[in-house]
């Protein structure tokens, strides 16, 4: 086994010095005009950058972007299929977004798209910033059309590695319809009062691995939406927001589904949620085959939750008798400090949440004054070793 971990690890290093010794184009945006004064608008400059990089047929051709500039950017789309096998954008620099009375773009709910793009790597010590104080406001919050800062549709083999982005108008990054994605050693923070903040949401992918990274917004760390399976976050810190999600799912009547999902040697700090299964009323499909496996909770509010309940009352009478089906939930050595008496919720739907295994699960309260509890109904399975006792659980030893 020693072996053959030694051999995969040389492999994945001897394949990521080659795609860094064998990139030998590149295409520095000043050298299309960009001012990085972080006040002319560049987006111009990047999208020629982008354009020929897209368009070069060398290997590895990147668009650079320099350290110590900061970057003015406008709403804009990088669009593929490139006619490299593999592109990079290299962050070094600050790419900034407008703030919101100086977004030009009406309607406009996206900053920075990347469309149609296999094996794209976006990497560096930069950063992609929001400026999203000025979209956070609660009448904007009610009728903006706030933007997602980041979003990823149809690219296939994704890389990002390393980049940091704060403060998004809305979500920080979306993962839409992409395959093979890795996502490591990223920083995402924006204010625990941001609303919908979300660090990253995915829908619609598959094979997506989330790996040893800081997430602290205003609302959930990473939400795993419709469509996505075989999900992998491991070694995430997350915290303040609302913690690790599936879902939410069934929201206005859809047929919704998710399944295969592994969150492992995760940290939840002073979140709103733990670990969290939310759907709608209403709503049909089901969420399934997924583990919570050594998890580190540290105040949080509500550490354990399934939460079946989200109300839609027009879908529920007109799908009635239609639910997300919620099966094979797995948690396993999960430990740690509930904010709340109430530290493990299973509120399922009347189609019950089946084979819900609790193993080694550990989670006192914060307050030496209150005994953790837990509340549960419409549900089924087993516990071993589990406090606070979970009574709808049987118990097994």
């Amino acid at each position: 086994m020693k072996l053959l971990v030694s051999f995969v690890f040389l492999f994945s290093t001897a394949v990521l010095s080659s795609l860094t010794e064998s990139t030998s184009s590149y295409f520095n945006v000043l050298d299309y005009g960009a001012n990085g004064n972080g006040k002319k608008d560049d987006s111009e400059a990047f999208l020629k950058a982008w354009n020929d990089a897209c368009a070069s047929t060398e290997d590895n051709p990147t668009l650079r972007v320099p350290f110590g500039k900061t970057f003015l950017l406008n709403p804009l789309k990088f669009q593929g299929p490139c006619k490299s096998e593999r592109i990079n954008f290299d962050l070094g620099g600050i790419v900034m977004a407008p703030s919101k009375d100086e977004w030009s773009n009406d309607g406009v709910d996206k900053w920075i798209q990347f469309y149609d793009i296999d094996s794209l790597t976006v990497k560096g010590d930069g950063r992609f910033d929001g400026q999203g104080s000025s979209w956070w406001d609660k009448d904007c919050h009610k009728h903006c059309k706030r933007p997602t800062a980041l979003f990823f549709h149809n690219c296939n083999g994704l890389h990002l590695n390393k980049t940091k982005h704060v403060n998004s108008g809305r979500n920080h990054m979306s993962i839409n319809n992409c395959n093979d994605v890795i996502i490591s050693d990223i920083h995402i923070t924006a204010p625990d009062e941001s609303p919908n903040t979300d660090g990253i949401d995915i829908s619609g992918s598959k094979n997506v691995r989330i790996q040893d990274s800081f997430i602290g917004t205003g609302d959930d760390c990473v939400a795993i939406n419709d469509g996505s399976s075989n999900i992998d976050i491991i070694g995430l810190t997350c915290g303040p927001g609302h913690g690790i999600s599936i879902g939410s799912l069934g929201k206005d009547g859809d047929y919704n589904v998710v399944e295969n999902v592994y969150v492992s040697d995760c940290i939840l700090q002073d979140t709103q949620n733990g670990v969290r299964i939310k759907t709608w009323e209403g709503g049909y499909g089901y969420a399934k085959n997924i583990t919570f496996e050594k998890i580190t909770l540290e105040n949080v509010k509500n550490p354990i939750i399934i939460d079946q309940h989200y109300t839609a009352y027009a879908y529920r009478r007109k799908n009635k008798g239609r639910e997300i089906k919620v099966s094979d939930v797995t948690y396993r050595d999960v430990h740690g400090t509930s904010a709340n008496e109430k530290a493990i919720t299973l509120d399922c739907s009347r189609a019950r949440c089946t084979n819900i295994i609790m193993e080694e699960v550990n989670i006192t309260t914060s307050s030496s004054n209150e005994e953790a509890k837990s509340f549960c109904q419409n549900a089924d399975g087993k516990s071993t070793s589990t406090v606070p006792p979970v009574p709808c659980l049987s118990k097994s030893h």
